[in-house]
């Protein structure tokens, strides 16, 4: 999959489901994502064997727009927890990406080196929580730059307060706490793509869900906030099929940059 068809995956979808829970069935969630009507799925490194668990998914669903989070991109981080983890290291991006991933996700920043490495293969998505970070991380290359944590960074309020002095040209994917509740706060602030794992699911569905792997009950919760999301999409552009629009259909109605040549 080339980084547009990654992009363009992702806007279309309005949403990025974080997989972080090893009690679930990797393949069977991410049919349950295709099955609501998304075509991407991000897998975080917090579970174990995340790299298994990537090429496994890139095998049995090849159409599906595949994540990698929680990267560590410093090697002497990324040294010091494999060095006290040597039974399920953490992956490198690089490693991420020979097993499968379409985009790559960080908490934190990305080096220079990685933009270098990266730039025009797949997606690329820091995380970053200033206004500087922001901007430095875009500068270098970044389609989107994710805020985390969304929740404590002062959610919405947060993101209407960075957009308007970055001139509203950087696509922010707000993740941590993101809900219901709040997701279209978020799209009314000028969110693109909303950054989300089960905790948008309430916990007493939740736990049905995994007791008993039921992930016809998971299609139906993502069906709900893909319903959710495509509805407050439509409010605040009534005039743009995201789910038929080019990325640069979606730059030039919403003055969005997403660093794609």
């Amino acid at each position: 999959m080339t980084q547009t068809e990654t992009i363009q995956h992702l806007l279309a979808d309005g949403f990025i489901l974080v997989f972080n829970q090893d009690a679930l069935d990797v393949v069977k969630t991410a049919g349950a994502v295709a099955d609501a009507g998304f075509g991407n799925m991000e897998v975080t490194c917090r579970i174990r064997q995340p790299l298994a668990k990537l090429a496994e998914l890139r095998r049995a669903m090849p159409d599906l727009a595949i994540g990698a989070a929680s990267l560590i991109d410093n090697p002497s981080v990324l040294a010091a927890y494999n060095a006290a983890h040597t039974d399920d290291p953490l992956p490198s991006v690089d490693q991420v990406v020979d097993a499968g991933a379409d985009y790559v996700v960080s908490a934190a920043n990305f080096r220079p080196q990685t933009y270098n490495s990266l730039a025009g293969g797949v997606g690329i998505i820091p995380g970053c929580g200033t206004v500087d970070e922001i901007v430095t991380q875009f500068g270098l290359g970044a389609n989107f730059v994710k805020i985390f944590p969304a929740k404590q960074l002062g959610g919405p309020t947060f993101v209407k307060a960075v957009d308007a002095p970055t001139h509203k040209t950087i696509s922010l994917v707000p993740t941590g706490g993101t809900n219901a509740d709040n997701i279209p706060d978020y799209i009314a602030a000028g969110v693109l793509v909303v950054g989300g794992s089960f905790s948008a699911i309430d916990k007493p569905t939740l736990a049905a869900i995994i007791d008993n792997q039921d992930y016809v009950l998971l299609t139906n919760e993502l069906k709900a906030i893909k319903s959710l999301i495509d509805t407050a999409r439509a409010a605040q552009y009534p005039d743009l099929n995201f789910a038929a629009a080019t990325p640069a259909d979606i730059a030039g109605a919403t003055g969005r940059h997403f660093n794609l040549d």
